[in-house]
């Protein structure tokens, strides 16, 4: 007799911009309230619906990402990422020119400069799971084409006002299930959890374990 182990599904968080309670107690701005609204404004930009989801994302994320962020955050799930979410965003002029102060649904997240020509439109920060009333000395960090920033998800941040040109960036939020399945980032509850495809929201649930019965005659 052989017993396979449990299979996972990975799943989301019904409270998911829906009963988020840092965007009610804040005030906090939620880009993305599901992935119609994603396609609609933005176009097709999440990188796991144009195919790159296996033969670039996810290496990225197993050779080179994890064993980074195993050693600068081991106490956020570094070393045990095992989903993500990746899509590119566009600020330009008549579209978006900022984004207000707000948390990653990750535990890690990796930003990209991609270009194209651009001023202004700098990154800042504040504290982890700061309220943004508190946000007095932000830290700012300018978008260098071609280089990246890395951050914890729950560290308070957005994007400074578009100056000229247009800015694109590839933002990775990188998922720890072993980390967000006791704790929902987004709620802070034990997630009541819902199937979803793919990765969903990086939470996963076990199924029960087959067994396999071999009787011999």
């Amino acid at each position: 007799m052989a017993t396979v182990g449990a299979p996972r599904h990975f799943c989301r968080c019904a409270c998911f911009c829906t009963d988020n309670l840092y965007v009610a107690r804040y005030g906090l701005h939620v880009r993305f309230r599901g992935e119609q609204q994603l396609r609609r404004d933005y176009g097709p930009v999440l990188l796991h619906e144009l195919g790159l989801d296996e033969p670039l994302m996810t290496p990225l994320r197993e050779r080179f990402l994890q064993p980074l962020m195993a050693l600068l955050y081991p106490d956020c799930g570094g070393g045990r990422l095992d989903s993500h979410r990746a899509f590119v965003v566009k600020y330009a002029p008549g579209q978006d020119l900022e984004l207000g102060c707000h948390y990653d649904n990750a535990e890690l997240t990796l930003n990209v400069a991609l270009g194209k020509v651009f001023t202004g439109g700098a990154l800042y920060f504040g504290g982890l799971f700061q309220a943004p009333t508190a946000l007095t000395e932000p830290l700012e960090v300018e978008h260098v084409v071609g280089q990246g920033v890395l951050h914890r998800g729950g560290q308070l941040h957005g994007a400074r006002p578009l100056g000229t040109g247009e800015r694109w960036n590839l933002v990775v939020w990188l998922r720890a299930s072993a980390v967000r399945n006791s704790l929902c980032p987004m709620c802070c509850r034990e997630p009541d959890l819902v199937d979803d495809e793919g990765f969903g929201d990086g939470f996963t649930r076990e199924e029960p374990a087959t067994v396999d019965v071999c009787a011999l005659t």
